[in-house]
């Protein structure tokens, strides 16, 4: 048995925005998926979902990644997968990203890892030559590069690179071709992470990252910020009113199409970011806190709000440092910056919402358990 788990995440600055270049950011949250993989011991397409026959249309996410990782042959066991999750669906908290990754890291630990003098000779990263976005071939094995090498078992063989590269894939492949790695990258490494069009000094930069999106090529920088200790909490305030990601993207891209002067708005979103990312560092929280709400009322002008997040937006306000709708809209869930955690959940509560807090620093993915791996794996190697 193999066990992963992943964060959720929230976004702080810059949903829509970062779709067309702008920069973003957003901190993983301690509400996190659980996903527990095992082999039934039998080859070919046997897979079990809960215990219930999994069907590959209905569960898009783990099916890419499973044609990604574990290509259905002969020789690679099927498996039954078990999902626990704390984090609401479509409520614009990163609950597929979170699934996604957490996936892929059970896949990877359940299959290992080799590597040589020359690297991996198999997995998907920045430097592989296997490109995880399109579509692989059926019954191919992309990820596999050569055969030789020495294995790399459990915790070692997980890379929260390659988690948060194949995370973004996925979610790349559920919204045509117009994700970010916003939610991938942030629930794969945890804490806080900025993705901006350069690399800024001054700052942790991870990799880069580009899609060919409708629009034209996207390019992203990773960063991570370090945010400096405060009693500050995140409470998020759920509507209990659900969305779809990919059709408000499109939503926005029809406007804006539309609507060409409605890309000033998306620009003002990518300053008001960037102002936020200055104060995140010097630890400015009241600073924080008033771009979060300038950042919600330009979301409400792209038309992404709803009358249900306005609702917990101001019952949230006046016990609060900023306030904002995090994710892509349209239902879903609000977040609030503030020192009085349980007077902000009331509020959000009277207002008939429902809520829950988070620290500003959670972990990213996790193997929890990897009794028994690998189940598999390909090309003959030395032990």
């Amino acid at each position: 048995m193999v066990v992963a788990s992943a964060p959720g995440k929230c976004i702080l600055f810059g949903e829509h925005a970062v779709v067309y270049g702008q920069p973003a950011v957003a901190i993983a949250i301690d509400q996190r998926v659980q996903i527990e993989i095992q082999p039934t011991g039998k080859p070919g397409d046997v897979w079990k979902l809960d215990g219930m026959k999994f069907l590959p249309e209905k569960h898009p996410h783990l099916e890419g990644l499973r044609a990604r990782i574990w290509h259905l042959s002969e020789e690679t066991p099927s498996l039954s997968i078990k999902i626990n999750s704390k984090i609401p669906s479509s409520a614009g908290l990163g609950s597929s990203a979170a699934l996604s990754v957490a996936f892929t890291a059970a896949l990877r630990a359940a299959r290992g890892r080799r590597v040589d003098e020359n690297g991996w000779c198999e997995g998907f990263s920045s430097e592989t030559k296997t490109n995880p976005y399109p579509r692989p071939t059926k019954g191919k094995d992309p990820g596999f590069e050569r055969n030789g090498g020495k294995r790399l078992l459990g915790q070692s063989s997980v890379d929260e690179d390659e988690c948060a590269i194949m995370g973004h894939a996925i979610e790349a492949e559920a919204q045509q071709g117009r994700a970010s790695p916003i939610d991938s990258s942030t629930v794969s490494h945890g804490g806080c992470i900025l993705l901006s069009n350069d690399v800024k000094a001054g700052l942790d930069w991870k990799y880069s990252r580009s899609l060919e999106t409708p629009e034209g090529i996207r390019n992203w920088e990773i960063h991570e910020i370090v945010i400096p200790t405060d009693d500050v909490w995140l409470v998020i305030g759920n509507t209990g009113c659900y969305s779809s990601t990919s059709e408000l993207v499109s939503q926005v891209a029809d406007l804006i199409e539309a609507e060409p002067q409605k890309m000033q708005v998306i620009e003002t979103i990518g300053a008001i970011t960037r102002r936020g990312v200055s104060a995140l560092i010097k630890g400015d929280m009241e600073k924080v806190g008033r771009c979060m709400t300038e950042n919600h009322l330009l979301l409400r002008n792209l038309g992404v709000s709803s009358p249900e997040l306005e609702n917990l937006v101001r019952a949230a306000a006046h016990s609060s440092l900023g306030v904002k709708l995090t994710g892509a809209g349209g239902g879903g869930c609000m977040i609030a910056l503030t020192r009085n955690p349980k007077e902000t959940g009331e509020a959000i509560e009277l207002a008939g919402g429902y809520s829950f807090k988070t620290s500003l620093n959670a972990i990213g993915v996790r193997l929890d358990s990897d009794q028994g791996a690998p189940f598999w794996t390909p090309g003959v190697a030395d032990s």
